[in-house]
């Protein structure tokens, strides 16, 4: 059940960042998934890094989550864009 719930929790993440992330958006519910999971990972672990985490806590709070999918959706969208342009 935890599965579930943290990949709903990446669906939200995905999509509120990409909703704030200016650009086209391609891919799916899908995508925005995987980069709402990946940004939590992303934000657990630059919490750790600065020192907001502790080294036990394996996922990062809403917002930095959100911070890290923020940084995902902008390299997403740099490599679409280049991508488009080849």
């Amino acid at each position: 059940m935890s599965i579930i719930l943290f990949l709903l929790f990446g669906l939200i993440v995905g999509a509120i960042a990409r909703f704030i992330v200016p650009g086209a958006e391609r891919g799916g519910w899908v995508v925005s998934m995987l980069l709402g999971v990946a940004g939590s990972l992303l934000g657990a672990l630059l919490g750790r890094a600065l020192g907001i985490y502790s080294e036990g806590e394996t996922t990062g709070g809403f917002f930095m989550s959100l911070l890290g999918a923020v940084i995902l959706v902008a390299g997403y969208h740099a490599i679409a864009r280049r991508r488009a342009l080849v």
